[in-house]
C-alpha cells in the first residue's frame, strides 16, 4: 500500500486497516511457525504497511496537538 493511498483514509479507516493488517500478519507468522508457508516477502510487506499506517496516524495526532496550541 502506498503512502498516498494511506493519507487519503480517515482516522477510523486507518484504525480498521491497521487491525486487519495485524491480523493477517499474525496468521502468516503462525503458518510460518507451523511450516505451512514460506512467504517471508508477504510478511515483510505487511510489516511495512503497518509501519506506514502507524507513522501517518502519529503525524496526524502530532499535527492536531500543535494546532490546539
Amino acid at each position: 500500500m502506498k503512502a498516498d493511498k494511506v493519507r487519503n483514509l480517515t482516522d477510523a479507516e486507518l484504525q480498521h486497516q491497521e487491525r486487519d493488517l495485524a491480523d493477517q500478519l499474525f496468521k502468516l507468522k503462525f503458518q510460518l511457525n507451523m511450516g505451512q508457508t514460506e512467504s517471508l516477502k508477504k510478511i515483510r510487506g505487511l510489516r511495512r504497511d503497518i509501519a506506514r499506517i502507524k507513522t501517518i496516524s502519529g503525524e496526524r495526532t502530532r499535527s492536531a496537538a500543535t494546532e490546539k496550541r
